[in-house]
């Protein structure tokens, strides 16, 4: 569990990742998108330190099925979900304490 450095292009299928038990934050981007790029620091610092919360990091574009799924529009996009329900989302964070508030506001 953790921070993961890179997406994969490996994605799980939806109803995978709706069976998931625990915390889990699915971060859809790409790893040659600027605002993906940029939003690294922030993301590492808040969820290296979290062994109770799992990190999935999906290589998203167009015809991705688990991305379309969701409904993502736009990179990164942070999705948190306990047991496989959506709770809380934080799109294209501009620091840390966007992804603490929503980490806070599902427990």
């Amino acid at each position: 569990m953790g921070y993961v450095r890179t997406y994969t292009d490996d994605e799980p299928a939806r109803a995978d990742v709706d069976a998931w038990a625990g915390l889990t934050v699915l971060e859809f981007g790409t790893n040659w998108c600027g605002y993906c790029s940029a939003a690294q620091a922030a993301i590492e610092a808040v969820l290296a330190p979290r062994d109770d919360v799992r990190h999935v990091k999906v290589e998203d574009g167009p015809g991705r099925p688990l991305g379309r799924s969701y409904r993502v529009k736009l990179w990164p996009t942070l999705i948190l979900l306990r047991d496989g329900e959506e709770l809380a989302r934080v799109v294209r964070p501009s620091g840390a304490d966007d992804i603490r508030q929503a980490l806070a506001a599902v427990g």
